[in-house]
């Protein structure tokens, strides 16, 4: 593979955890980022049930992208994310029942996640295997990013512990476990990532100058 080649996937890459993160730039899916990340050991696991679905998805519309009739892309679409959302489920149960039975129901959700059907629709329906799959593991990775952030912050700040381990032996801010903590939290670092971007963004464009 070819210098360019790389360079180009790298790029595909970092822009799903920075230029598009699905959470921090595009404010989608943001149900899961208030509702689970109160901890970070549900917010890291729901990161990584998204990232396995993304990738997946992305490879298998890949892969049929020459066979989809286009009339029914979209059912034929919300039908490999539907079984690839039910294989996550089968495996979280088998393996982390724990964490499963306290976001078992956003994992569900997955299936509704529009930043998980764009990405079929507008990258791996149109691309070959590699880049679909590098696509879908920048999305995935930005999203597990993001969540992780917002939970340890959450979990840090609402009960002075990390992975159920206690850190901070002070009183904790209660209000940042509750749902209008979570709110709070994603708009503080929504607007703390989008100030490191930008100020990143202009040195970056200044030095080229």
């Amino acid at each position: 593979m070819s210098s360019h080649n790389n360079t180009n996937l790298k790029e595909l890459f970092l822009n799903g955890i920075v230029k598009e993160n699905t959470i921090f730039k595009l404010a989608l899916s943001l149900c899961p980022s208030i509702a689970v990340t109160n901890n970070l050991k549900n917010g890291v696991f729901m990161g990584f049930a998204v990232l396995f679905v993304q990738v997946m998805v992305n490879l298998t519309i890949s892969l049929m992208r020459n066979f989809i009739q286009p009339k029914v892309r979209l059912p034929i679409f919300m039908l490999v994310i539907s079984g690839w959302v039910t294989v996550t489920q089968l495996m979280m149960a088998a393996f982390v029942p724990d964490v499963y039975g306290k976001v078992g129901l956003y994992i569900a959700l997955i299936v509704a996640f529009a930043s998980i059907l764009a990405r079929a629709e507008m990258f791996a329906s149109k691309n070959s295997v590699v880049p679909s799959i590098v696509d879908g593991l920048g999305m995935g990775v930005g999203f597990l990013f993001a969540l992780t952030v917002i939970s340890f912050f959450r979990e840090l700040v609402g009960k002075g512990s990390l992975w159920g381990n206690v850190i901070v032996d002070t009183k904790p801010l209660l209000i940042m476990i509750l749902p209008a903590g979570g709110f709070f939290a994603v708009g503080i670092l929504m607007a703390l990532f989008n100030w490191i971007n930008t100020r990143y963004a202009a040195k970056g464009a200044h030095a080229s100058h």
